[in-house]
């Protein structure tokens, strides 16, 4: 503290104005987080990351290198709209194959859910899992969302297309989950 500022504070009769704690939630907390990390942007290339895989072992990005890519970020295994968003990618699983395209989503959900998810719904790409949010963070797809009136931190819905160099090419945000995944097919036929 300077000395002009001790002086004020300790002159009688003034007393000193503060200004009052700002207490954060944990979802406040996130987001300011969050918001402090550049996300990666279209024409970017993307960083190189790395989260555990259903199917065992651990998924690198550098590893899809050579092909187009499909990241989608999904909120929650189980749950009708990922159900079904999953479900879509994996009846064009072959033509995003013959495209020389991979497909990969990403929630945080534990392994174990993912495995299990997987296995039910039969889908033939991996699902990854970013429990602590870190590559969530890096797309900058974590968002406040009203459950059930209350405000929490969670996955928004979102899906990122990938060229083979690891380019960012496309994006898509805040989407609607029916015909989603044919929009994304046709993006990649045109890479």
């Amino acid at each position: 503290m300077s000395a002009a500022k001790r002086k004020r504070a300790a002159a009688p009769g003034k007393s000193a104005r503060r200004k009052p704690a700002t207490v954060k939630t944990p979802a406040k907390r996130a987001a300011d987080t969050a918001g402090s990390r550049p996300a990666v942007a279209v024409g970017s290339e993307v960083p190189e990351f790395a989260l555990a895989s259903t199917g065992g072992g651990i998924w690198r990005l550098s590893g899809a290198r050579g092909r187009k890519l499909v990241l989608y970020f999904y909120p929650r295994d189980n749950t009708p709209g990922c159900t079904l968003e999953g479900q879509q990618f994996a009846a064009l699983a072959a033509r995003f194959e013959r495209a020389g395209t991979g497909i990969v989503g990403i929630s945080r959900d534990s392994l174990a859910a993912h495995e299990k998810f997987r296995a039910q719904m039969g889908f033939p790409f991996a699902l990854l899992s970013d429990a602590d949010g870190q590559v969530c963070n890096l797309f900058d797809v974590i968002r406040e969302k009203n459950m059930y009136g209350r405000k929490v931190m969670g996955i928004e819905r979102s899906t990122f297309l990938l060229d083979a160099r690891g380019i960012l090419r496309n994006e898509w945000r805040k989407l609607k989950v029916d015909g989603h995944a044919l929009a994304v097919l046709e993006a990649a036929l045109a890479l």
